[in-house]
């Protein structure tokens, strides 16, 4: 069985953030920024260069894993149907919230996760900006660390009731006919907020600021990392329909929850599709 070593993929992370991403960081010009499918779908030259070192690290520390990466993918996406076959893959957003990046937005995220024969068996959330990680593997608990090795364990807020819930909701890519509904159903809650970049929605969740996340899209970059973090630090996940979610998954929508009895509770109130 392949040998897997989270700390060196952590410090990976956190390379190419330093060398790659920061220097960028308010230093783009036009020519750094395109859109990709539409004007909300950005890439930048960060994304581009930071995922090009760590795809190399990766490489040379696990030559036998199949890469994924986000950038990899809008060049090639038959890779997307090579994760679902795969039996080691390090799967990798080299910049997620990319257009907070552009924007000068100091939220952003460099995040990676590891599939093991169709499970996620690690997840890494690295915030370039506070130079901390936060982390799990299947079955050890999430993490808070910094690079001097400062770790604290992790879990998941107690929900309140529903008037008092707090929670990340992306609504982008609901479905047309769905939106004007779940925006009314917000209102039973206390805030709902949407920052743009699922890997501080999840840090949010897993640190215990947050009673739920919700989304639609489900790009394995953006979810595969997170859901294991969040589920090692308490939580409950499960796509709309209450089934498990899982690597091969591209839709079916996904509520993360403080734990069961709030998913059902915001299954059945708030996101009813």
């Amino acid at each position: 069985m392949t040998s897997f070593d989270i700390d060196r993929l952590a410090v990976i992370l956190r390379e190419a953030a330093k060398t790659e991403i920061l220097p960028r960081f308010r230093h783009l010009d036009a020519g750094m920024v395109r859109q990709k499918t539409d004007a909300i779908d950005l890439v930048t030259e960060a994304d581009e260069q930071a995922e090009r070192q760590i795809k190399a690290a990766v490489q040379a520390a696990w030559p036998e894993a199949l890469f994924v990466g986000e950038e990899s993918v809008a060049a090639n996406p038959a890779l997307l149907d090579e994760l679902d076959r795969a039996e080691f893959a390090i799967v990798v957003d080299p910049v997620d919230g990319t257009a907070n990046f552009a924007a000068g937005l100091p939220l952003f995220a460099t995040m990676a996760a590891v599939v093991r024969n169709g499970e996620t068996i690690a997840g890494i959330i690295y915030d370039p900006m506070g130079d901390d990680w936060v982390l799990a593997e299947k079955g050890g608990g999430a993490w808070q660390r910094r690079p001097d090795g400062t770790q604290w364990r992790l879990q998941v807020a107690r929900a309140p009731g529903l008037a008092d819930l707090v929670g990340h909701v992306s609504i982008t890519f609901l479905p047309p006919e769905s939106k004007p509904k779940v925006l009314a159903n917000l209102a039973k809650i206390r805030v709902a907020a949407n920052y743009r970049v699922a890997g501080h929605d999840y840090r949010t969740f897993a640190t215990g600021f947050s009673h739920f996340v919700a989304f639609n899209k489900l790009m394995p970059w953006d979810h595969l990392g997170g859901c294991l973090i969040s589920t090692e630090a308490g939580g409950y996940v499960a796509r709309f329909d209450g089934s498990p979610y899982l690597p091969s998954h591209r839709a079916g929508g996904l509520i993360i929850a403080s734990d069961r009895d709030t998913w059902n509770l915001l299954r059945s109130e708030v996101f009813t599709l």
